[in-house]
Protein backbone atom coordinates (compact mmCIF):
# COMPACT_ATOMS: atom_id res chain seq x y z
CA UNK A 1 0.00 0.00 0.00
CA UNK A 2 1.18 3.16 -1.25
CA UNK A 3 1.72 6.33 1.40
CA UNK A 4 1.28 9.99 -0.08
CA UNK A 5 4.14 12.10 0.38
CA UNK A 6 4.33 14.61 2.75
CA UNK A 7 5.30 18.20 0.98
CA UNK A 8 8.12 20.22 2.12
CA UNK A 9 9.21 23.78 2.90
CA UNK A 10 12.17 24.79 3.28
CA UNK A 11 13.31 27.11 5.41
CA UNK A 12 16.57 29.64 4.49
CA UNK A 13 18.10 32.14 7.23
CA UNK A 14 20.21 34.55 5.51
CA UNK A 15 21.46 36.81 7.73
CA UNK A 16 21.46 40.60 6.63
CA UNK A 17 20.85 40.68 2.87
CA UNK A 18 19.91 43.92 0.83
CA UNK A 19 16.49 44.76 -0.57
CA UNK A 20 17.84 44.06 -4.26
CA UNK A 21 19.54 41.34 -3.80
CA UNK A 22 17.12 39.51 -1.96
CA UNK A 23 14.31 40.43 -4.66
CA UNK A 24 16.47 38.56 -7.18
CA UNK A 25 16.65 35.40 -4.84
CA UNK A 26 13.19 35.27 -4.68
CA UNK A 27 12.39 35.83 -7.83
CA UNK A 28 14.96 32.70 -8.65
CA UNK A 29 13.23 30.60 -6.23
CA UNK A 30 9.68 31.72 -7.54
CA UNK A 31 10.38 30.98 -11.41
CA UNK A 32 11.78 27.47 -9.74
CA UNK A 33 8.83 26.78 -7.86
CA UNK A 34 6.84 27.40 -10.55
CA UNK A 35 8.84 25.31 -13.94
CA UNK A 36 9.94 22.08 -12.29
CA UNK A 37 7.81 22.16 -9.00
CA UNK A 38 10.56 22.33 -6.44
CA UNK A 39 9.97 22.56 -2.72
CA UNK A 40 8.06 25.00 -0.98
CA UNK A 41 10.86 28.04 0.52
CA UNK A 42 10.71 30.23 3.57
CA UNK A 43 13.13 32.94 3.29
CA UNK A 44 13.87 34.88 6.74
CA UNK A 45 16.66 37.63 6.71
CA UNK A 46 16.98 41.12 7.53
CA UNK A 47 17.37 44.14 5.82
CA UNK A 48 19.75 47.37 5.54
CA UNK A 49 17.55 50.61 5.94
CA UNK A 50 14.92 50.76 3.17
CA UNK A 51 11.53 52.18 2.19
CA UNK A 52 9.74 50.09 -0.32
CA UNK A 53 6.69 51.30 -2.11
CA UNK A 54 4.03 48.57 -2.63
CA UNK A 55 1.68 48.77 -5.93
CA UNK A 56 -0.76 51.34 -4.08
CA UNK A 57 1.88 53.92 -2.44
CA UNK A 58 2.58 56.99 -3.71
CA UNK A 59 5.22 59.80 -3.54
CA UNK A 60 3.39 61.34 -0.71
CA UNK A 61 3.71 58.53 1.92
CA UNK A 62 7.24 59.41 2.13
CA UNK A 63 8.02 62.47 4.31
CA UNK A 64 11.49 62.98 3.55
CA UNK A 65 13.14 63.84 0.58
CA UNK A 66 15.28 61.16 -1.51
CA UNK A 67 18.67 63.36 -0.89
CA UNK A 68 18.01 63.20 2.71
CA UNK A 69 17.26 59.70 2.68
CA UNK A 70 20.24 58.96 1.16
CA UNK A 71 22.32 61.31 3.35
CA UNK A 72 20.73 58.65 6.38
CA UNK A 73 21.59 55.47 4.69
CA UNK A 74 18.13 54.94 3.57
CA UNK A 75 17.36 53.08 0.07
CA UNK A 76 14.12 54.16 -1.83
CA UNK A 77 12.58 50.76 -3.73
CA UNK A 78 9.64 50.69 -5.72
CA UNK A 79 8.27 46.95 -5.49
CA UNK A 80 5.28 44.54 -6.96
CA UNK A 81 4.07 43.69 -3.41
CA UNK A 82 0.73 44.66 -2.69
CA UNK A 83 0.04 47.56 0.11
CA UNK A 84 1.42 51.10 0.42
CA UNK A 85 5.04 52.21 1.70
CA UNK A 86 6.61 50.66 4.84
CA UNK A 87 10.41 50.44 6.09
CA UNK A 88 12.52 47.40 6.53
CA UNK A 89 15.56 47.92 8.67
CA UNK A 90 17.87 45.99 11.58
CA UNK A 91 15.99 44.02 14.19
CA UNK A 92 13.19 43.36 11.67
CA UNK A 93 12.34 40.05 10.85
CA UNK A 94 11.50 39.47 7.00
CA UNK A 95 9.68 36.47 5.78
CA UNK A 96 9.53 35.70 1.90
CA UNK A 97 7.84 32.42 1.54
CA UNK A 98 7.81 31.35 -1.99
CA UNK A 99 4.93 28.68 -1.99
CA UNK A 100 2.95 27.37 -4.88
CA UNK A 101 -0.89 28.58 -2.87
CA UNK A 102 -3.19 27.71 -5.42
CA UNK A 103 -1.67 24.24 -4.94
CA UNK A 104 -2.75 24.14 -1.35
CA UNK A 105 -6.43 25.58 -2.57
CA UNK A 106 -6.02 28.84 -0.68
CA UNK A 107 -7.19 31.68 -1.94
CA UNK A 108 -5.04 35.02 -1.42
CA UNK A 109 -7.12 36.32 1.04
CA UNK A 110 -7.05 32.89 3.08
CA UNK A 111 -2.93 32.53 2.21
CA UNK A 112 -2.68 36.32 4.11
CA UNK A 113 -4.89 35.53 7.06
CA UNK A 114 -2.57 32.37 7.94
CA UNK A 115 0.71 34.87 7.55
CA UNK A 116 -1.28 36.90 9.98
CA UNK A 117 -2.03 34.04 12.44
CA UNK A 118 1.41 32.41 12.37
CA UNK A 119 2.85 35.91 13.85
CA UNK A 120 -0.29 36.32 16.45
CA UNK A 121 0.50 32.92 17.60
CA UNK A 122 4.45 33.46 17.68
CA UNK A 123 4.20 36.41 19.85
CA UNK A 124 1.59 34.42 21.97
CA UNK A 125 4.49 32.30 22.44
CA UNK A 126 6.82 34.89 23.51
CA UNK A 127 3.91 35.93 25.90
CA UNK A 128 2.76 38.91 23.72
CA UNK A 129 -1.47 39.17 23.19
CA UNK A 130 -1.62 40.31 19.63
CA UNK A 131 -5.04 40.39 17.55
CA UNK A 132 -5.93 40.79 13.54
CA UNK A 133 -8.08 44.01 12.47
CA UNK A 134 -11.09 43.68 10.34
CA UNK A 135 -10.77 45.33 7.18
CA UNK A 136 -6.91 45.65 8.28
CA UNK A 137 -4.24 43.51 6.91
CA UNK A 138 -1.21 42.90 9.81
CA UNK A 139 -1.27 42.08 13.34
CA UNK A 140 -1.50 44.39 16.39
CA UNK A 141 -0.88 44.41 20.03
CA UNK A 142 -3.33 46.51 22.59
CA UNK A 143 -5.83 48.64 21.93
CA UNK A 144 -9.34 48.19 21.05
CA UNK A 145 -9.63 45.01 18.85
CA UNK A 146 -12.13 45.46 15.68
CA UNK A 147 -13.18 49.40 16.04
CA UNK A 148 -13.22 51.26 13.84
CA UNK A 149 -10.77 54.41 13.80
CA UNK A 150 -12.54 57.84 14.34
CA UNK A 151 -11.53 61.66 14.01
CA UNK A 152 -7.86 59.95 13.75
CA UNK A 153 -7.94 57.91 17.04
CA UNK A 154 -6.89 54.85 16.21
CA UNK A 155 -8.32 52.49 19.07
CA UNK A 156 -6.50 49.25 17.34
CA UNK A 157 -3.14 49.66 19.43
CA UNK A 158 0.19 49.29 17.87
CA UNK A 159 1.08 47.54 14.64
CA UNK A 160 3.74 44.97 15.54
CA UNK A 161 3.97 43.47 11.89
CA UNK A 162 3.15 44.09 8.45
CA UNK A 163 1.74 41.89 5.53
CA UNK A 164 2.79 42.01 1.85
CA UNK A 165 2.47 40.08 -0.79
CA UNK A 166 2.13 39.36 -4.64
CA UNK A 167 0.91 35.78 -6.16
CA UNK A 168 1.59 34.69 -9.57
CA UNK A 169 1.10 32.14 -11.42
CA UNK A 170 -0.35 30.42 -7.96
CA UNK A 171 3.09 30.86 -6.17
CA UNK A 172 3.17 33.60 -3.79
CA UNK A 173 6.38 36.06 -3.40
CA UNK A 174 7.30 38.66 -0.41
CA UNK A 175 5.64 38.25 2.95
CA UNK A 176 6.00 39.29 6.21
CA UNK A 177 8.05 41.79 8.36
CA UNK A 178 7.75 41.11 11.99
CA UNK A 179 9.39 44.25 14.33
CA UNK A 180 11.44 42.72 16.51
CA UNK A 181 13.90 45.08 17.79
CA UNK A 182 13.81 47.68 15.13
CA UNK A 183 14.34 51.31 15.77
CA UNK A 184 10.84 52.05 15.27
CA UNK A 185 11.98 56.02 14.65
CA UNK A 186 12.47 55.18 11.18
CA UNK A 187 8.69 54.69 10.52
CA UNK A 188 8.40 58.68 11.66
CA UNK A 189 10.09 59.10 7.84
CA UNK A 190 6.97 57.83 6.14
CA UNK A 191 2.87 57.23 6.38
CA UNK A 192 3.26 53.29 7.19
CA UNK A 193 0.68 51.34 5.17
CA UNK A 194 -1.25 54.68 4.34
CA UNK A 195 -2.16 55.56 7.35
CA UNK A 196 -1.45 58.61 9.47
CA UNK A 197 -0.46 58.43 12.77
CA UNK A 198 -0.34 54.50 12.88
CA UNK A 199 1.30 53.82 16.17
CA UNK A 200 3.71 51.22 15.67
CA UNK A 201 5.50 48.70 17.71
CA UNK A 202 8.42 45.77 18.43
CA UNK A 203 8.58 42.54 20.15
CA UNK A 204 11.25 44.18 22.00
CA UNK A 205 9.32 47.10 23.21
CA UNK A 206 5.92 44.90 24.15
CA UNK A 207 8.30 42.81 26.52
CA UNK A 208 10.64 45.01 28.07
CA UNK A 209 13.50 42.73 27.39
CA UNK A 210 16.24 42.21 24.75
CA UNK A 211 15.79 39.80 21.89
CA UNK A 212 16.94 38.87 18.59
CA UNK A 213 15.17 38.39 15.32
CA UNK A 214 16.77 34.17 15.38
CA UNK A 215 15.32 33.99 18.81
CA UNK A 216 11.63 34.47 16.40
CA UNK A 217 12.51 33.22 13.46
CA UNK A 218 12.35 29.23 14.12
CA UNK A 219 9.22 29.97 16.52
CA UNK A 220 7.15 31.33 13.38
CA UNK A 221 9.02 28.94 10.74
CA UNK A 222 7.32 25.96 12.69
CA UNK A 223 3.50 27.83 12.89
CA UNK A 224 3.36 28.59 9.41
CA UNK A 225 4.65 24.87 8.44
CA UNK A 226 2.43 23.77 10.73
CA UNK A 227 -0.62 25.67 9.50
CA UNK A 228 0.35 25.55 5.40
CA UNK A 229 0.21 21.43 6.42
CA UNK A 230 3.65 21.25 5.47
CA UNK A 231 6.98 19.79 6.87
CA UNK A 232 9.49 22.44 7.51
CA UNK A 233 13.18 21.34 6.78
CA UNK A 234 16.01 24.10 7.91
CA UNK A 235 18.50 24.74 4.42
CA UNK A 236 21.65 26.78 2.98
CA UNK A 237 21.30 28.95 0.42
CA UNK A 238 24.80 27.19 -0.56
CA UNK A 239 22.57 24.10 -1.32
CA UNK A 240 21.22 25.88 -4.36
CA UNK A 241 22.90 26.35 -7.86
CA UNK A 242 21.77 30.15 -8.09
CA UNK A 243 22.51 31.57 -11.57
CA UNK A 244 22.57 35.44 -10.76
CA UNK A 245 26.53 35.71 -9.44
CA UNK A 246 26.95 37.33 -5.89
CA UNK A 247 23.80 35.99 -4.91
CA UNK A 248 25.66 33.23 -2.40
Amino acid sequence: MSTESVREIHGLRLGTVEYRKALDIQRFFHTRRKRIGAADILLLLEHNHVITMGRRANESHVLLDKETLHNLGVEVFETDRGGEATYHGPGQLVGYPIIDVRALSFSPVKYVRILELSIVETLNVLGIQAHLIDGETGVWVGGIPNEKRRHGVNPEGRKIAAIGVRISDGVSMHGFALNVSTDLSYFGKIIPCGMPNLAVTSVQAEMGTPISTDDCAEIIASMLAEKLNLELSWADLADFELPVPGLT
